[in-house]
């Protein structure tokens, strides 16, 4: 293994003049690192803003700075005039979930590496990177608890100080706070209550709503949980 490392590591300081193996070197190492950093990003998303295209353009932006890497060389100029030519282009496509910028400045900082014959630093930067998405997806990093939730429900009148629905909400919730009781009008003597709450544990929220079914009068209950915020 180690053998391999320093083949890696000295074809990718030997010199900055670009030969066809290096070349067909660099993009098919771009090519494999941004599969891999596509395939983490399939596996560790989360939410409805999934596209399957944003997917294939990690890979595809990769293998294209690469390139661009490649062209530039040591040249100044010929930067200068790519900065020029890439300056034209306009992306209009906006970028909701702040994590797939970060995975795109990934795929432009992995593609520069392997177009620029940074090997060693392309495969260590990929392999260090997907380790610390993988970490942050398994543990749940940054999960807010406990959750937040919106409890509604209508009975037929004012809850006394014994209502068995605040013995219920002390039991599976931290804490309890009366939004609304609005009558419901009409000659109608029904009220319709908001609550906004803080859940213990939100796998007995089933369980809580089990226990205020059997409440006398109570109809029309629903709980909305706030546990993330999520983006089309």
């Amino acid at each position: 293994m180690n053998e391999i490392w320093e083949i890696v590591d000295g074809i990718s300081t030997s010199s900055s003049i670009f030969t066809p193996l290096d070349i067909v070197l660099s993009l098919i190492l771009a090519f494999v690192l941004g599969q891999v950093l596509a395939w983490v990003y399939y596996f560790t998303h989360s939410g409805l803003s999934y596209s399957k295209s944003f997917v294939q353009s990690l890979i595809l932006i990769t293998v294209v700075v690469a390139i661009i890497m490649a062209v530039i060389g040591n040249n100044i100029i010929t930067a200068f005039g790519l900065m020029g030519a890439l300056a034209i282009i306009r992306f209009r496509n906006v970028v909701k979930d702040t994590r797939d910028i970060v995975f795109i400045f990934c795929s432009l900082v992995i593609g520069m590496a392997a177009g620029s014959k940074n090997y060693s630093v392309a495969i260590f930067g990929t392999t260090l990177l997907c380790a610390i998405i993988i970490y942050l997806h398994l543990t749940g990093f940054g999960t807010h608890l406990p959750h937040n939730g919106f409890l509604r429900f209508t009975l037929p009148s004012h809850i006394g100080p014994n209502h068995p629905i605040a013995a219920i909400l002390k039991k599976f919730c931290g804490s309890f706070t009366l939004i609304s009781a609005q009558d419901s009008g009409y000659g109608n003597p029904e009220v319709e209550y908001a609550y906004q709450i803080m859940i213990k544990n939100a796998k007995k929220n089933e369980l809580m709503l089990i226990e205020l079914e059997k409440v006398e009068g109570i109809e029309n209950l629903s709980l909305t949980m706030q546990e993330q915020l999520l983006e089309v």
